[in-house]
């Protein structure tokens, strides 16, 4: 009897978990336009790490559940989504893949009292002179790309020429800027750039601006395009064989970028990624190579660092919200302010000044296309071929400080 006693007080622990209301998170994600293959990335991760935590209770005793708006990579209709979603009752929101979707989204939560987690927002402005107390960065800045990627260009190819071909908007502009200082040539004059619309430039914007790269005989063609439309660029650029006489840098890479455009066309392109899925083997992560093979048993491919990101976010958030007993947003920030965590790769933490997660960042190189084909699912795109800790690669409080008061914004996240 004390056994069968026992068995019902436990099923009833079980039916009271599952009864309970659930907590609901909010994803404001392109399923739409150019960045919607990252997107995809970001619902897949979410989804992972919702079921992880659930299978081990959910969050103070409720379970978690998803609810996502597609943004379409443009700020205002992810800011009215923000609404729609807070008016659903999300206990807090994350996502986009455009730094611009992310700034805008994030002052909207913010309104509404809610944190914004940005997942793919690579942009300086993000944690930097639009920078709130309710927005946290997962992914590394256009500095801390700029940093790792212009110490291996410094290196490799002293004193060369670029040319800059641009995606006109907050990421674009701020990848440039620090990619022209971390490499010395921010003299336009000697390196000069064009500029494509953003969102929706056409593939003439794109052949007129790889036309400008050609006549102007530099070494490094700098490619400061993200999702589709890097993609089309180096469809381009691969035409016109670009890729054959000069080295192609593209700040910020990603693994479904380079499947789409293709290993052949994609061949010896630099960038940099915090995170790929080769990543938990060089650093020892365990939980990072659990995460591989989980996202590959369910999904049938690797993981990409927008998956990653977003998976890292809902792990984070809940972990925040466990340790503060509460899912307030300020007593959540509290929790997440200094706090050090280990999960896919080495160690980060959520820096205090800025909500930037301090990280290590890769310089990638993309394999010849008979070494990609090796893997079983024909993904083993990246040679990590520079390393740099999230300490020597993220801006200083005094930098930060003096970044934010140009802008005349206040020296504390408000």
């Amino acid at each position: 009897m004390k056994r069968i006693a026992l068995l019902a007080a436990g099923l009833g622990l079980c039916l009271a978990a599952e009864a309970a209301d659930p907590i609901t998170l909010g994803l404001n994600y392109p399923r739409t336009g150019s960045y919607k293959e990252e997107g995809l990335s970001q619902m897949r991760g979410a989804l992972l790490a919702i079921d992880e935590i659930n299978a081990r209770g959910g969050v103070l005793g409720r379970p978690l559940q998803l609810s996502s708006r597609n943004s379409a990579s443009r700020p205002e209709k992810s800011v009215a989504n923000v609404d729609r979603l807070a008016d659903e009752g999300v206990a807090m929101l994350f996502g986009g893949v455009s730094s611009a979707v992310a700034i805008a989204a994030s002052k909207r939560a913010r309104e509404r009292g809610l944190l914004y987690f940005g997942t793919i927002t690579y942009s300086n402005d993000t944690t930097g002179k639009d920078g709130h107390r309710y927005m946290f960065r997962e992914c590394n800045s256009a500095w801390m790309s700029a940093r790792v990627l212009g110490q291996y260009l410094n290196k490799t190819m002293p004193n060369k020429r670029y040319f800059y071909l641009t995606a006109d908007y907050t990421w674009g502009h701020t990848s440039e800027s620090s990619l022209r200082q971390a490499t010395g040539t921010t003299d336009q004059s000697q390196h000069p750039g064009a500029r494509t619309p953003f969102p929706g430039a056409r593939l003439s914007d794109f052949r007129a601006a790889l036309q400008q790269a050609e006549q102007s005989g530099a070494d490094v063609l700098a490619l400061v395009l993200y999702g589709e439309d890097m993609v089309r660029a180096m469809r381009i650029a691969d035409d016109m064989g670009l890729n054959k006489k000069m080295q192609i840098a593209v700040p910020n890479l990603s693994m479904t970028m380079v499947e789409a455009a293709g290993p052949d066309i994609m061949r010896g392109v630099l960038g940099t990624e915090p995170w790929t899925w080769r990543v938990p083997e060089i650093e020892g992560s365990e939980q990072g190579k659990a995460f591989v093979k989980n996202f590959g048993e369910r999904y049938q491919t690797h993981p990409s660092s927008s998956a990653a990101a977003a998976y890292t976010i809902v792990h984070q958030w809940a972990d925040a919200a466990t340790r503060a007993r509460s899912i307030d947003s300020e007593k959540v920030i509290a929790a997440l302010e200094g706090h050090r965590y280990t999960l896919l790769k080495d160690e980060q933490y959520w820096r205090p000044f800025d909500h930037q997660s301090v990280q290590t960042v890769y310089a990638v190189k993309v394999k010849p296309r008979d070494e990609v084909l090796k893997d079983p699912f024909r993904q083993d795109y990246f040679e990590i071929v520079h390393r740099l800790a999230g300490e020597q690669a993220a801006p200083t409080l005094a930098e930060w400080q003096e970044e934010r008061r140009s802008a005349n914004q206040p020296l504390q996240l408000q």
